[in-house]
């Protein structure tokens, strides 16, 4: 393998694996563009993205455009003569000037099982609709919205009881791997790409608040997905009223039940909340304020008994 000379492009903690791994490679990365630094925080103070802080310690040139369809951003872009782009959850669309400046094009590492699940929030829209499989995906991007053709695919398994956030981990990982990979065949001539299917074209628009709400009129098993398929960000939540009115409470964790009995009743003293068809248990929960604990660590603090009801 020859070594590349790579612009990287990423934002979140995701992308970060794969920007150590390029590095760690002996690929060149020649420039680090990434989102803006953003207020956070109680404080709101400017915070870097995990990829600028990771580009910090390995002594990279990052740039953070507010936009890349002007002349002077195509300009500085093609300055880095670069044979390659990487792009990882970036968040902002390349425009097709950029796009044509690598000589050997830019590719994009996609947390789904292309053409499924194109867009924003691949890995919960997977396990919210009860997917069995997932993966990641590297494609030549193209313009459109993840529309290029893929050059290498790893799948993952979703277990019954993986969350968003383990999913997310382990995906972070894998597609370090396959992009690595990726750059090995791309630099001997032996990446091949193959266009993707028109059939199977789900769009994973972004998460909203709306619904995270849980609905316990709903099936066990489509409560439990909502659960882990928003866990641990944003959260799947519902109320409850531990004396002092309605409160927020954001569930993190549940199994299925074999119980039943009125949706959002609470069945027993372990946190089994009936839903339309069965109940779940809750095995992770986080009241407002506080952090996340398991149920048992719940009970002692929080009083949630059978008979009440939440919603």
């Amino acid at each position: 393998m020859s070594a590349l000379r790579v612009v990287f492009m990423g934002t979140p903690d995701f992308a970060v694996p794969t920007l150590s791994a390029i590095i760690g490679h002996g690929h060149e990365v020649v420039a680090c563009y990434t989102r803006a630094p953003a207020p956070a925080g109680r404080g709101m103070a400017l915070r870097l993205s995990p990829v600028h802080e990771a580009a910090n310690r390995f002594g990279l040139p990052v740039l953070t455009p507010a936009t890349l369809k002007t002349d002077e951003a195509a300009e500085i872009f093609a300055s880095h003569q670069a044979d390659v782009a990487v792009v990882v959850a970036y968040g902002m669309i390349l425009p097709k000037a950029l796009l044509d400046l690598p000589p050997l094009g830019c590719l994009n590492l996609h947390a789904s099982l292309l053409p499924r699940w194109r867009g924003a929030a691949p890995i919960q829209r997977a396990i919210l609709s009860g997917d069995t499989e997932t993966g990641v995906a590297v494609m030549k991007m193209a313009e459109g919205l993840d529309t290029g053709p893929v050059g290498m695919v790893e799948k993952l398994a979703i277990t019954p009881n993986l969350t968003a956030g383990e999913a997310h981990d382990r995906l972070a990982v894998l597609g370090a791997d396959v992009m690595i990979r990726a750059l090995a065949a791309l630099s001997r001539g032996g990446l091949s790409f193959v266009e993707q299917a028109l059939e199977g074209v789900e769009y994973a628009k972004k998460i909203t608040n709306e619904e995270c709400r849980i609905d316990w009129s709903l099936p066990s098993a489509t409560v439990h997905n909502q659960v882990r398929g928003l866990s641990p960000f944003p959260g799947a939540f519902t109320f409850a009223d531990f004396g002092k009115g309605p409160e927020r409470l954001k569930i993190l964790r549940t199994e299925k039940m074999d119980l039943s009995g009125t949706p959002g009743t609470v069945l027993d003293d372990t946190l089994t909340i009936a839903c339309g068809d069965g109940a779940v248990r809750l095995l992770e929960l986080q009241r407002a304020g506080s952090k996340p604990m398991a149920a048992v660590d719940f009970l002692r603090g929080s009083k949630l008994i059978s008979g009440m009801v939440v919603g």
